[in-house]
């Protein structure tokens, strides 16, 4: 009797290595362990130069007294003169002001991303629109709203028109930190609107069908079985707004009102790049930048506990 290998043992034969052995599994991950880090070497490399190095020496210059060219190391020196600076405390109030920002455009983004989640008539054409803005940089976002309600712009022609007088409102600290607030709402509420989107095209539709069906009119539902599905989004999207307000309102105010009247209207990333560039004391304003980014760490850390972003449902 002739016994005829079967398919598995042929294609075992002709997968086996020609000494006969199989590699070992911890082999093969061992492998394809140095292939990925091989592949990601590239990126590596470049995020090594363009971020790592660039916060490596900017935390090296915090503790010297450059100008450029000349590096004298001072120790904490200009630490201490950052913490003490009352300038440096009157900014931060200053930077405070702008979270107002914050509730109003999440406001404004839960609102448009419930009107989208509802298919409102046209709501593919709304979706696209309100995502414009975040296309526009904030120089070009600053410059529409300072031509919009500068001295000669439309809003003070209307006022003209209708009787007033015309005002310049950056010229007024109250008023220029309102139209930046403005800005920041206008440019940042569709980006947020499209994240909640997500969070609630992700909530199971038959969960609101139950509670439509037990009677639940629709604020209930709103209250009861939106926000609470979409309480990990919400929490992000605090957070970043928090954080941009920190980190990111350099453009808004290099270009409507370069921190003036004064240093009224100015935030601490303006302040930064008031003492690195506008002194003879780099290292100044690289301390007031590595404060900064662990502020914003500490802030980050902070308020994800506070909306448990890491816990699990």
């Amino acid at each position: 009797m002739t016994l005829t290998p079967t398919p598995l043992a042929g294609a075992v034969e002709a997968t086996a290595p020609a000494g006969g052995r199989m590699p070992r599994p911890g082999a093969i991950k061992r492998r394809d362990r140095w292939i990925g880090l091989v592949a990601a070497l590239p990126a590596l490399l470049v995020v090594a130069g363009f971020m790592i190095y660039p916060v490596l020496f900017a935390l090296f210059i915090s503790f010297t007294r450059s100008n450029g060219i000349t590096f004298d190391w001072i120790g904490l020196g200009n630490y201490v003169d950052v913490l003490t600076d009352p300038l440096v405390g009157q900014v931060f109030i200053t930077n405070l002001k702008f979270l107002i920002s914050v509730p109003l455009v999440i406001f404004a983004a839960m609102v448009i991303s419930v009107l989208l989640f509802e298919r409102i008539r046209g709501w593919k054409t709304f979706r696209i629109l309100f995502f414009v803005p975040n296309v526009l940089s904030a120089a070009v976002i600053g410059i529409m709203f300072k031509s919009v309600f500068g001295f000669n712009g439309p809003i003070n022609s209307a006022v003209e028109a209708l009787g007033g007088e015309r005002v310049d409102p950056f010229v007024d600290a109250n008023l220029a930190i309102t139209i930046i607030v403005l800005a920041l709402i206008w440019s940042g509420f569709g980006y947020q609107a499209l994240l909640l989107l997500s969070g609630l095209s992700a909530i199971d539709p038959a969960v609101f069908e139950a509670a439509a069906l037990d009677g639940a009119g629709w604020w209930k539902r709103l209250w009861y079985i939106t926000l609470p599905n979409i309480r990990r989004v919400l929490g992000f999207v605090f957070i970043i707004n928090v954080l941009y307000t920190f980190s990111s309102l350099f453009g808004f105010v290099f270009v409507m009102t370069a921190g003036g009247p004064g240093y009224e209207t100015t935030t601490i990333d303006y302040l930064v790049f008031l003492r690195a560039f506008s002194t003879t004391n780099l290292g100044s304003g690289a301390a007031l930048a590595v404060l900064l980014f662990l502020f914003i760490g500490l802030l980050t850390v902070v308020q994800a506990r506070f909306f448990k972003l890491s816990d699990e449902d």
